[in-house]
């Protein structure tokens, strides 16, 4: 019951809440982005989402556009800011994601959403990370965030995916808002400072 409809229900009435509550965040957050990293202040891409079926990712952008001669991007090292380090110590830059949560293409609790090129690369535990919506937090995001290897990370995925209940959900909440209070292992592979998923070891798949 609580899987099927009551987690839905109430992810939108939290996304309401506090997309109304917020607001006033929401609009200094923006300003501060375009007058410190430029215009967009919103960073969109593309992600795999529940059944990998592919969404866009909003989020408040935290690097600046920089590029070399060439005009290929600088490294994510180079671009990222002492003011986009602390959006993403703060998790500010996560707040637009509660417009996929009530647009319905994540949840407040779940996997979080990674690159689609990773989508090939999962074996077929890995995978079912995607029978579920995905979280703005989640599982892994509270028991060691970048300090899991990817393994650690998936296993942990499927561990809530088997074990969908308002109880974990609660449980997770609550560690979230205290690992973000102690601003504990922010870097992920977003941020240039997280190694990217490269696939399974042959004896692994």
């Amino acid at each position: 019951m609580y899987k099927k409809y009551l987690k839905r229900f109430l992810d939108i009435v939290i996304a309401l809440i506090a997309l109304v509550l917020l607001s006033p965040v929401f609009v200094v957050v923006a300003i501060l982005v375009q007058m410190k990293l430029g215009k967009p202040a919103i960073f969109k891409q593309e992600r795999p989402g529940l059944h990998g079926k592919i969404f866009t990712l909003y989020k408040f952008r935290s690097m600046t556009t920089e590029t070399d001669e060439t005009g290929v991007p600088l490294p994510d090292e180079l671009r990222l800011t002492k003011f986009g380090k602390m959006l993403r110590t703060t998790s500010l830059d996560e707040l637009p994601e509660l417009w996929n949560i009530l647009k319905g293409e994540m949840s407040l609790i779940g996997p979080r959403p990674l690159l689609i090129q990773y989508l090939p690369l999962y074996n077929e535990h890995q995978r079912r990370r995607h029978d579920v919506r995905p979280g703005l937090t989640g599982l892994a995001q509270v028991n060691g965030r970048a300090d899991l290897s990817w393994q650690e990370r998936f296993d942990y995925d499927v561990e809530y995916v088997d074990n969908v209940s308002f109880a974990e959900d609660l449980k997770i909440l609550l560690k979230t808002i205290a690992v973000v209070c102690k601003a504990e292992n922010i870097e992920n592979e977003e941020s240039g400072t997280w190694y990217p998923f490269m696939g399974n070891d042959k004896e692994d798949e």
